[in-house]
Formats: structure tokens, sequence, C-alpha cells
């Protein structure tokens, strides 16, 4: 999922966009997962960090579940998804064609 992100990064900037990944992976695992992505990846999320940034703790297997987040400027929330598992996750062909649309919406 990332690696589409990735792809799809320079025209993400063109609509104003910053990606940002963060993972419970420790700092050598995540820095495999970051090798080939141009965005930063944290790593060693805690429960702490999810609940401060809204994710989903699973627990009874202790650990943040995948959730996705789209901020604006202001830094609050235009869109989120939460999954429980690998199904279900924001698409990025998908989150870009959204992005776009709002951002021309916002124009008119």
């Amino acid at each position: 999922m990332l690696k589409g992100y990735e792809e799809r990064r320079a025209a993400l900037e063109e609509q104003g966009v910053s990606v940002v990944a963060a993972s419970v992976d420790s700092e050598s695992k995540a820095s495999e997962v970051a090798a080939n992505l141009g965005f930063p990846v944290a790593w060693g999320v805690s429960r702490e960090d999810g609940e401060k940034i809204g994710a989903w703790w699973e627990p009874v297997r202790n650990f943040v579940q995948p959730s996705e987040f789209v901020l604006g400027k202001n830094g609050k929330v235009i869109f989120s998804n939460y999954s429980n598992s690998p199904v279900g996750r924001m698409d990025p062909e998908e989150t870009l064609v959204l992005i776009k649309y709002l951002n021309e919406q916002r124009k008119k």
C-alpha cells in the first residue's frame, strides 16, 4: 500500500499533500520499509502515540490497527479509515481522486 502512495507522491504533492507513515515496528524493520519511499516512516508507535493520533488500538493482540487519516491544513481530519485487517485500507489512487475532487470544490 505504501508503494502506491510513493508512486503517486508527485501527484499528491501537486495537490498540496504530504505523505507520512507510522509503524509499531522497530527502527530497523521500519527502515527496511522506508528504504524505497520518499516520505518519512515513523517507527515504534506506542499505544499512547496511537491514542494521541486517534488510531484504533487492538487490545487482544496489543498493537495499533491500520488507521489512515487525511488532514487539512488546520490539522483537522478531513476523512479517515480504520481497519482490523489488510482489507479495506485507503486505496492510493482513490485517495488521490478524492483529494483532487475536494480541491476542485474549494475553488468554486
